[in-house]
């Protein structure tokens, strides 16, 4: 039976990226404190006007932003052992294409909402680059599951792929695990030195039962 307190945490962030996408008010902030005691933390949490920016510079803040945010929770999946239980679940697949990206635990969700919606709440990003961000995070996420034989050549360094992240999928035995944890930007995993990109393709994807 799913824990009450879950449920309350999910369900309360569910809503709350609801409202910000479909609001019936849209003035309604997102906090209940009186106006003149949250301006001047707006101002400054809003990185002097963010959400008056052009769209294009709102998502390309909060692509950059966000993916990194990913990168670090993700490298965390696979190095705290109570998250890996949750996380194992997307790993456990021995077969790779483009829906491996949509199987995952739920519970990956409360933890990515948790890190990553009350920043960009508070930065003021419009809910236009919100929805531009994600079209674009899936595509990439898609792409770097899907059963393809490509090299992307120089945008190995940019953009994961998945000359890249079938190696992240790799079975225990058939390679070194904890690696490239990019999940739209690989440039994280070659700075940090977490990339692992050898001439060939896996030969066998999954985890020891």
């Amino acid at each position: 039976m799913l824990p009450y307190s879950i449920f309350l945490v999910a369900s309360g962030l569910l809503l709350s990226v609801a409202e910000r996408f479909w609001p019936r008010e849209a003035r309604q902030g997102f906090f209940r404190l009186p106006p003149d005691a949250i301006l001047p933390l707006r101002h400054l949490l809003e990185l002097n006007g963010l959400a008056s920016q052009p769209l294009w510079l709102q998502t390309l803040v909060l692509l950059v932003s966000k993916d990194f945010l990913q990168w670090l929770v993700h490298n965390l999946m696979h190095r705290v052992p109570a998250l890996w239980q949750f996380h194992k679940t997307h790993h456990s697949s021995t077969d790779m294409d483009w829906l491996s990206n949509w199987r995952f635990h739920w519970f990956e969700i409360v933890v990515y909402q948790m890190v990553l919606y009350v920043p960009a709440t508070l930065l003021g990003f419009s809910a236009e680059a919100a929805f531009g961000c994600a079209i674009i995070s899936t595509a990439v996420g898609h792409f770097a599951h899907a059963n393809l034989r490509v090299r992307i050549g120089f945008l190995k360094y940019i953009v994961n792929s998945p000359e890249m992240h079938t190696w992240h999928h790799v079975h225990p035995d058939e390679g070194p695990p904890d690696r490239n944890f990019a999940i739209t930007f690989a440039v994280w995993d070659w700075l940090f030195r977490t990339s692992y990109l050898p001439a060939e393709f896996p030969r066998r994807l999954g985890i020891r039962s």
